[in-house]
């Protein structure tokens, strides 16, 4: 369990921070910006949960659920995996994780009428701030497919595949919180002079 009593520590003064485990790393090191992105994706969505209304109760409910889920995705991305790891020795994402994601995505889709373009962003205020957050973990995952890349022996990858999900599921909200009400993009359309 975390215990937080003093904020402040000066250790990171010197531009480094300390993963799980114990390495100091710079603080721009790949596996803290996917991390470290991961958090502000978080920050994202306590905002769209701010600006939910009583008419939202089913996404903030999952909202609320999605951001328990990006903690533990910002523990697994700052825990790097160890050789011979035994399952339960670090807090990772989990395929069933990844898996919720998707039965939600269904269930969500599924009233909504299929799309002819690609949506704007915006709409109404929840919908604005669920597509701002769907980007803010979309930036997440590349970061995250970056550090996979450069140390693949470390890295979880289902953290990637559950921040894939994940921006797709916010797409979807976003799709929700218009109510049928999206703003399509239509190719070329300010192109007259």
């Amino acid at each position: 369990m975390v215990k937080l009593n003093k904020i402040y520590t000066r250790t990171g003064d010197d531009g480094t921070t300390v993963l799980v485990g114990g390495v100091r790393v710079r603080k721009d090191d790949p596996r803290v910006e996917a991390y470290g992105t991961v958090d502000e994706a978080n920050a994202a969505i306590g905002m769209a949960l701010a600006l939910s209304t009583g008419e939202h109760a089913q996404i903030m409910t999952l909202l609320r659920t999605i951001q328990h889920d990006l903690f533990d995705v910002g523990a697994d991305l700052a825990t790097p995996l160890t050789p011979g790891e035994k399952p339960g020795a670090a807090l990772r994402v989990l395929a069933t994780q990844t898996q919720r994601l998707e039965r939600e995505i269904d269930h969500f889709n599924e009233p909504l009428a299929s799309l002819a373009s690609f949506v704007l962003p915006g709409g109404s205020t929840l919908a604005a701030a669920l597509h701002l957050a769907r980007t803010v973990v979309r930036r997440a995952e590349r970061l995250s497919v970056s550090l996979h890349a450069a140390d693949p022996a470390t890295t979880n990858a289902e953290a990637i595949r559950y921040l894939n999900r994940l921006s797709d599921l916010l797409f979807v909200l976003g799709r929700v919180a218009n109510a049928g009400q999206d703003v399509l993009w239509v190719p070329g359309k300010n192109r007259e002079a």
